[in-house]
């Protein structure tokens, strides 16, 4: 029985990748460019729950611009 249990402090990219609606790839492009803060131990790459609420709070407390 495959359970995701997101109340762990401590997500896979894939968990991440799944509670923000990406796929697992731009995930990690996003990781690689930043816009995902992330912990590196040894070859994994961890986001902590924390930092992602904290991150997609603040998002949604600036306006958007467009330039167009």
């Amino acid at each position: 029985m495959a359970t995701h249990n997101l109340e762990r402090a401590i997500l896979t990219v894939k968990e991440t990748a799944v509670a923000l609606g990406l796929s697992k790839n731009s995930a990690y492009l996003a990781i690689r460019n930043g816009q995902i803060p992330h912990l590196k131990i040894g070859r994994r790459i961890l986001i902590p729950r924390v930092i992602l609420e904290r991150m997609l709070a603040e998002a949604n407390c600036k306006p958007e611009v467009h330039n167009g």
